[in-house]
């Protein structure tokens, strides 16, 4: 599908990965509708995505709203005349063990993160199945197929939107409707304010684990989902992959990997107060799409430690051939 004069409506576009996905679309010309809680940062992200050569309506909405969602497809309809792509980015996470997390923060991760997306394909999906034409991406995680010890609620949500994913496009297939695709995009860990923000009843500070990854990445990853849609893409570079080769290769030692990256080094020593975060109000202060874990830079750093590794390597089998 053609990026320019894409009708596509983006969930969680206030920040992290909704928000850079928004903008890389507008740079491309798309027209948007952005939807989130946060009525001011979606004001001002419709600005930014205007000046870099979009258009875009915003919706302030919770998508555990059903009504409130498909008010914004029909927003969409109004403004610009159908839905060609819909991002599901809405998602929210509560750290600590799984007896610690009240029940209620539990069942609200699972509210915005599966019924969200639920939501936002149930809104979808009629208006693109009456064209035979669109594309829903959800943002599920690579937690989806590898689940994380102290946020069970937020890895149960991403192998859920998996799940959905599956469903729905044989469902598709099966109803013979061929122009509408449901992809997924699978990130590892991105520098975005979700570890900030997030519900915390660990006692202890969220911290991103790495190899951590800009949002951008993710955001280039669902621009291309939508011109050629892919059933799932995994937008966590050459290391992500590794972990998920391994887990299905040894899915123990995988998990138990992961446990001990998430024990020694999700989590630092500095003890804060247990908090809701922003699961049932948006976050105060503004909306960014970065998290302060410096994904750009690190990112680089690897790119130039593997290209160096690989010049290194190179020269080593040229004089063993020589």
């Amino acid at each position: 599908m053609r990026i320019k004069g894409c009708v596509t409506v983006v969930t969680g576009a206030s920040s992290g990965i909704g928000r850079a996905t928004a903008l890389a679309l507008a740079r491309r010309g798309a027209r948007l509708v952005l939807v989130a809680r946060d009525a001011e940062a979606l004001g001002v992200v419709a600005v930014q995505c205007t000046s870099l050569g979009g258009t875009a309506a915003v919706v302030p909405a919770d998508v555990t709203d059903a009504a409130a969602v498909d008010r914004a497809a029909e927003i969409a309809v109004q403004r610009f005349g159908r839905v060609d792509a819909w991002v599901n980015a809405a998602s929210v996470i509560a750290f600590g063990s799984f007896l610690d997390v009240p029940l209620a923060d539990t069942r609200r991760v699972l509210d915005v993160n599966v019924m969200g997306a639920v939501h936002g394909c149930r809104a979808a999906l009629p208006r693109m199945i009456e064209r035979n034409r669109g594309v829903v991406v959800t943002v599920s995680s690579i937690l989806g197929v590898i689940a994380q010890p102290y946020g069970s609620s937020y890895a149960m949500s991403k192998f859920a939107l998996r799940g959905l994913g599956g469903s729905l496009r044989e469902e598709l297939r099966l109803a013979g409707v061929r122009g509408v695709k449901v992809c997924t995009v699978l990130p590892a860990a991105i520098d975005t304010p979700i570890w900030r923000d997030a519900a915390n009843h660990t006692g202890r500070r969220a911290r991103a684990i790495p190899p951590v990854y800009a949002p951008e990445r993710v955001a280039r990853i669902i621009v291309n989902q939508i011109r050629f849609p892919r059933r799932e893409v995994v937008a966590g570079g050459l290391l992500g992959r590794a972990l998920l080769a391994q887990y299905k290769i040894s899915p123990g030692s995988a998990e138990r990997l992961l446990a001990r990256d998430v024990e020694h080094l999700g989590f630092s020593r500095e003890p804060v107060p247990t908090s809701p975060g922003n699961l049932y109000r948006p976050a105060r202060g503004p909306r960014e799409v970065h998290g302060g874990w410096h994904g750009r830079r690190r990112e680089r750093t690897r790119r130039l430690l593997g290209l160096g590794a690989l010049g290194v390597l190179s020269a080593v089998v040229r004089r063993r051939a020589g």
